[in-house]
Order: structure tokens, then sequence, then C-alpha cells
């Protein structure tokens, strides 16, 4: 049984691996090899699979059979600031939306080094300015007649280089516009890329998957030097106003990444400010372990516990969450359509 757990584990490392980019292939050949690994034809439990544009920003929109029609995610892809596109993180979207019963937005967004910060946060800005827009209008005609309607959830995922990008966006929004945003979920957050940072500076980290030349290759392509320690590249360093009316936090990632001791300084950062941080940490996990499915019998547990924290049903099972289940609004009220 321990050889077959560590031959599991074997090809979870080598196949996670492919989400770093290390610079020993061109960016192109990296992207290609991303969404070979992890891009399906068959998207799990019935999840059904559009194509919008939001905000002008192409996107693919997952709809599992049951979702509440006030809860919508925006999922923000990683790849190392150069790769990852709908079609890599398309299945494991749509476990998360089956997880959380709620719609997926994911942006096809620009990638470096074609398009250098601050494309990226551009592109996000204008996807949830588009979305926030659709949630409001959809709200206002399901209200009832007393003119009461059930709030809109707006839930921000990131994961790995992407967090810079999930922090930036709440950064630039006014108070108003984070009031609507549920949750803030990072998996496996990229928090300090700067050129002091251990990550860079260390001559091995004690990581399965992720190396110094993984951060280094990134973000040269990403952005100049002096851009590495600007808050919106690397939130930890974020101002006490940054962080004031944060909306809730969750970290998860594994007890093995490099990435932790920043995870857990930024989680005690936001509950310093006054914010909800939950800190997620999986015993003797590797980097986004949650997208080795078909190895790792806890990747579906850690997606299991980020859907009962978003529904909020309880860790035993026993509370379920009630919703309503309403046709959601037709694309035709978006005035990008």
């Amino acid at each position: 049984m321990e050889k077959e757990y560590q031959n599991d584990r074997k090809s979870a490392i080598k196949k996670l691996k492919l989400l770093a980019y290390n610079g020993k292939g061109d960016v192109e050949s990296f992207r290609k090899k991303m969404d070979s690994a992890f891009s399906t034809v068959f998207l799990p439990n019935g999840v059904e699979c559009s194509e919008y544009k939001y905000g002008n920003v192409s996107c693919d929109v997952l709809s599992p059979e049951i979702y509440a029609s006030n809860r919508v995610m925006i999922y923000i892809h990683g790849g190392s600031f150069v790769g990852g596109s709908t079609a890599t993180y398309k299945s494991f979207c749509s476990s998360l939306a089956t997880k959380c019963y709620c719609r997926v937005i994911i942006p096809n967004y620009r990638l470096a080094p074609e398009a250098p910060y601050p494309a990226a946060n551009e592109d996000i800005q204008s996807v949830f300015r588009a979305v926030y827009t659709e949630e409001q209008i959809a709200c206002s005609l399901n209200a009832g007649k007393d003119g009461e309607a059930t709030p809109s959830e707006i839930i921000i995922a990131a994961d790995s280089s992407s967090a810079s990008l999930a922090c930036s966006l709440i950064f630039n929004l006014r108070e108003r516009y984070r009031a609507n945003i549920k949750h803030v979920i990072l998996f496996s957050p990229w928090l300090d890329v700067s050129s002091r940072s251990p990550l860079l500076t260390s001559k091995k980290l004690n990581d399965e998957i992720l190396t110094p030349e993984v951060f280094k290759k990134s973000v040269a392509l990403y952005t100049d030097e002096a851009n590495s320690d600007d808050t919106h590249v690397s939130p930890i360093y974020a101002s006490a106003q940054d962080l004031q009316n944060f909306p809730s936090v969750i970290i998860q990632l594994g007890e093995r990444e490099a990435l932790l001791d920043n995870a857990k300084a930024f989680a005690r950062r936001l509950e310093d400010a006054g914010n909800e941080c939950i800190l997620d940490v999986w015993q003797d996990m590797m980097f986004m372990f949650q997208m080795a499915d078909e190895y790792l019998h806890e990747s579906h547990l850690a997606l299991d516990k980020i859907g009962k924290i978003v529904t909020g049903g309880s860790e035993d099972g026993k509370t379920k969450q009630q919703f309503e289940n309403k046709p959601k609004l037709e694309r035709g009220l978006n005035s990008e359509a």
C-alpha cells in the first residue's frame, strides 16, 4: 500500500511540475504542455460550458446542473504569468463549480511576455466591472413585490501567480464594490516575487515543484525588476490601508510548499487589519495538489472543504445550505454582448 501511494505521489508531482515555467524551454512549448496535461474533452459532473465576452475579454462560463442564481465565481487562472488558459483550467473549475453550487467564469486574459504587467490586471478589472453590472441588473429583476432581492455573491478565486491579479483587483475597488465580494480564494498563492524574496534569492527551496529559477524566469518575463515589489505584483507589501475592509479570504495550500511562510504572513496581516482569513494547510501536500485529483485523494477532500465554506455547509455535513435555483440572467442584458 505504501508503494502504491508513493507511485501516485510521484505521478502527481510530475504532472504538477508542468504548471511552473522554469525557462528551460520556450514559452509556447510551456503553454502547449500545460494545455495537453490538464485539458479535457468531457467536463465532469454534467457541467456545461459556454463562451462569452465580459468587458471585451473572452471567457468560458461553466454552469453546473444546480447552482445558486445569486452566486458567481470569477476564476483567474495561474501559469507562472506566461501560461495557462481556459482549456487548462476548465476541468478543475468545473469541479469547483459543482462543489460551490455556482457558475464559474474563467477569463482568457492577456499573458506575458506578449502583454506584460499591467495588461492582465486591466483585463481582470474589465471582466469584474462587466460581471458586477450584470449581477446588479439580475438582482433588481429578481426582486420580490416588496422590492427586496437576495444580494449577489461574487467570489474571486485565483491560484499561484494569479494571486497578485486577484489582490490587485481588490486593492483597486471602492468599498461599495468590495461589499459584493463574498470570498477571495487563493490556492498556493505567489505573494512575494520581489528581488529580495527568499523565493528568488534562496539557492535551494524545500519544495518538490517550485524552484528559485521558476520565480526568476517567470517574473523576468512579466515585469521589470523595479515593479517586482509593487503591491499589485507582490501583495505581501500591501499597506494597512489597502487591506482595510478586505473581503473574507481563504488560502489553501500544502504543508510542503515554499510558499507557506508568505501565506502565514499575509494571513496575519489580513487579520491584524480586522479581516477574516482562513489558512487551510494540508499535511504533506505539494504545490497545487488540488489539480492532481486522479492521483491524490486529498485533492477531492480539499475542494469539498472549499465548497462547504462557500455554501455555508458544516464540516460534518449535517448542515445543508438552502437556496433556490433560478434561471440565470439573459446574456443580452450586458452591453458587451
